[in-house]
């Protein structure tokens, strides 16, 4: 599932008066007056199809929402997944909804345990959503820290993989790549290293690590991601049987070598693309 280029707009203190589509029994813009206000569209390719994508953050004087809103082929709006951002202590703020589009399952993840805002009804910092079609592609929409779950073999549990990047400020820009909470990737002076692969082992199992970060650095914000690959399996040179070194090397030219990957396990066919879009 990849996404094109976003179109935002913000607004404080004014109402929207759409006309709401039949298809959607709670609309977001219906018999409220919000007083700030966020909307993002994109164009998305979901269950096999390029469709519209709204994402639309609400916040007014009693209630603070999140409303993703997708389109059938025809243009029309078919489903939308609310979510409320309570203020409470125990309010779960992580969370998933799955639903079934013209077939074929989509599911919308989001964790807002540790977001922070700044004024506007959408999340300053750490914080993600995420629209996953096909399990195997996903795309978070994030500023500084990127997370999903994968799960690598069948046999055993999924796995928190978060990405985390430091690109702005006087310092060189730096990535980290942690799973389950352990730093297993960490790439100082990323603007030399913006491509690159590494082996990591995982409970005894190797997983191949490939990161195109070139857009997060050299493009207008928003408008480039970032793709990570993750697959399990050790990786050997196609050209160079020989080669030892298939870890902790970093490539950022053109004629970059491929690998393939000689499977390891029952899982060895399952590879995970992550696509983080920075969207400030």
């Amino acid at each position: 599932m990849s996404f094109q280029h976003p179109l935002r707009n913000s607004s404080v203190g004014v109402s929207l008066s759409s006309a709401p589509p039949e298809k959607i029994a709670d609309d977001p813009w219906a018999n409220k007056t919000p007083q700030s206000t966020v909307t993002c569209s994109y164009h998305a390719y979901v269950a096999g199809y390029w469709r519209a994508v709204t994402v639309f953050w609400c916040k007014n004087l009693m209630n603070h929402t999140l409303n993703l809103i997708i389109n059938n082929l025809e243009g029309e709006a078919c489903y939308n997944c609310k979510i409320d951002l309570k203020p409470w202590l125990f309010w779960s703020k992580k969370g998933g909804k799955s639903f079934e589009l013209e077939g074929c399952q989509v599911d919308i993840n989001w964790d807002f345990r540790s977001a922070k805002f700044s004024g506007s009804p959408e999340p300053a910092s750490d914080y993600y959503v995420a629209i996953v079609s096909d399990e195997e592609k996903e795309n978070v929409f994030h500023r500084k820290t990127f997370s999903t779950r994968a799960k690598f073999d069948e046999r055993k549990n999924e796995h928190d993989i978060v990405v985390e990047s430091s690109t702005g400020g006087p310092r060189d820009p730096e990535m980290w790549i942690s799973i389950d909470g352990i730093v297993v990737i960490h790439v100082m002076n990323l603007q030399w290293k913006f491509r690159g692969n590494q082996t990591v082992m995982l409970s005894r199992q190797p997983v191949q690590v490939f990161w195109d970060v070139h857009d997060w650095l050299f493009s207008t914000p928003g408008s480039g991601h970032g793709l990570f690959i993750f697959k399990p399996g050790f990786a050997e040179p196609e050209d160079d049987k020989d080669s030892s070194s298939y870890g902790g090397q970093s490539d950022n030219s053109d004629g970059s070598m491929y690998f393939s990957t000689r499977s390891v396990s029952a899982s060895a066919e399952f590879c995970l693309f992550l696509y983080a879009w920075k969207i400030e």
